[in-house]
C-alpha cells in the first residue's frame, strides 16, 4: 500500500509537491490531545451550567506554549455565534475577550464591547461602556465569558489589579455567568489575592510532558499524520529523550521542533524523522531548543578537557 505507514485521512498530503507538504505543515489545526480534550469537558461543563448566586468559573493555566490559547480558541469556535433570524441578531454562547495590555477599565470594555462586534467606542464613558456591555452579554445570551492571557493583568499597578478583580467579580454576579481565565502560573497567584473571587475559581493546570505512555502515543501520531513519505522512527527511547531535552515538555516548542525537523526531511529527501532529525544543520530550532543545545555542547567540551 503506498504510504501505508500514515493513517489513511493523510496519505494524499504525502502526494503533494515539496513546497505544498511545507505549506500543510506550516498551517495551524486542531490535534486532539490528552490534556486539552480534559480542559475541554471542563469548559463544557460550564455551558450548560445553571444561573445562581455564586457562579462556578475556572482557571486554565500553564507555562507559556502549552497550548492555553488554542484551547479556549477551540472551546469558542465550537460555540460560535448562529445568527437567530426571528430576533435578528447573533447568539453568542461563549465570548472570547483578549485583555489589553493593562488592566484599565476603560481598555478592557473597549476589548469586551469589540469582541461583542461593537463600533465607534471612543466617545463613550466607562460607565457608559459598562452599561453597553452588561445589557449586550444579556441580550445575545453569553453563556460563558473567556479572558486570555489574563496574567497581562500585572502590567498594572496593585490598585489596578484590584480593580479589574472587581470588574471580574462584578460581572460574573451580574450576569450570572461563569468566567474563564486562561493564563500563566502567575496568573493564578494573581487571582489568589482576591479571596472572595479566587473561592469561585476551579483550576485546571496544563502539565509538561514527560516521557511517559502518552509522550508516545502524541510522537505515534505525528508518524501517522506528517506528509513524510517513509516511516519516522519517533517511538525510540532516544528520540523521546532528545525531545524532552530540547523543548522542556512544552507542547508549543515540541510542536514547532517536529515542524522545522519535517520541513528539513521534506527538502533534504530524507522524508522520515527520528532521534538525529533534532540534530539537523538545517533544522531551525526553537530558541529555548537552541539553549539547551548550545549548553549541551559546553557540557561536553568540559567533559573532553
Amino acid at each position: 500500500m503506498l504510504y501505508g505507514h500514515l493513517f489513511p485521512a493523510y496519505r494524499e498530503y504525502a502526494e503533494l509537491t515539496d513546497e505544498a507538504r511545507v505549506d500543510w505543515l506550516r498551517r495551524d489545526r486542531w490535534i486532539s490531545l490528552p490534556q486539552a480534550e480534559a480542559a475541554l469537558y471542563h469548559l463544557e461543563d460550564l455551558v450548560i451550567y445553571p444561573p445562581r448566586g455564586r457562579m462556578p468559573c475556572l482557571l486554565l493555566f500553564g507555562s507559556t506554549g502549552m497550548g492555553k490559547t488554542e484551547i479556549v480558541s477551540r472551546f469558542s469556535k465550537l460555540h460560535a455565534p448562529q445568527f437567530d433570524t426571528k430576533a435578528g441578531l447573533s447568539r453568542m454562547p461563549v465570548l472570547l475577550v483578549q485583555m489589553p495590555p493593562e488592566p484599565a477599565e476603560d481598555q478592557f470594555y473597549t476589548e469586551l464591547l469589540t469582541a461583542l462586534n461593537c463600533v465607534e467606542l471612543s466617545s463613550l464613558s466607562v460607565r457608559s461602556m459598562r452599561a453597553e456591555a452588561r445589557h449586550l452579554l444579556a441580550e445575545v445570551e453569553t453563556k460563558v465569558l473567556v479572558l486570555d492571557e489574563i496574567d497581562k493583568m500585572l502590567a498594572g499597578t496593585p490598585r489596578q489589579q484590584r480593580l479589574f478583580l472587581n470588574t471580574i467579580r462584578f460581572l460574573t454576579n451580574d450576569l450570572k455567568v461563569p468566567i474563564v481565565c486562561a493564563g500563566t502560573e502567575d496568573a493564578r497567584m494573581a487571582v489568589l489575592t482576591d479571596p472572595n473571587l479566587a473561592d469561585r475559581f476551579g483550576a485546571f493546570e496544563l502539565m509538561p510532558w514527560c516521557n511517559d505512555h502518552a509522550l508516545r502515543q502524541l510522537l505515534a501520531s505525528f508518524s501517522g499524520l506528517l506528509p513524510l513519505r517513509r516511516l519516522s522512527r519517533l517511538d525510540t527511547v532516544e528520540a523521546r529523550q532528545r525531545l524532552l531535552a530540547l523543548t522542556q515538555g512544552v507542547t508549543g516548542r515540541i510542536f514547532r521542533l517536529i515542524e522545522a525537523a519535517a520541513v528539513a526531511a521534506i527538502r533534504d529527501g530524507r522524508e522520515m524523522l527520528d532521534a538525529a532529525s533534532f540534530d539537523a544543520k538545517d533544522v531551525t530550532l526553537p530558541l529555548v531548543s537552541m539553549y539547551a543545545s548550545a549548553g549541551k555542547r559546553k557540557a561536553i567540551g568540559r567533559a573532553i578537557l
